[in-house]
């Protein structure tokens, strides 16, 4: 399994190790995606509902919050993966 995926230090990672990373990013995912949804939901639509459909207020509310809670969730990442490399920061 010479070609297989490689740790920084460059030992080869087991399938085990592969199964937990890939289970740890989709529960990452999935609380991301939780968590955005109730966020944008509490800010941007009413409390009563009057239609069945989102009106156009709550729709553009909503493609803002996405597009910021986003910016700011990958800024964060790309932050946090820049000074963890070796002479980052």
């Amino acid at each position: 399994m010479s070609g297989g995926l490689r740790t920084a230090d460059g030992l080869p990672v087991e399938k085990e190790q592969i199964f937990r990373m890939a289970q740890q990013e989709m529960e990452y995912r999935v609380d991301l995606f939780n968590k955005l949804t109730q966020t944008c939901f509490e800010k941007c639509i009413e409390r009563k509902y009057k239609e069945s459909e989102l009106n156009v207020g709550e729709n553009s509310c909503i493609d803002r919050c996405v597009a910021k809670y986003w910016q700011v969730v990958t800024g964060i990442v790309g932050t946090m993966l820049g000074s963890s490399k070796p002479g980052g920061m």
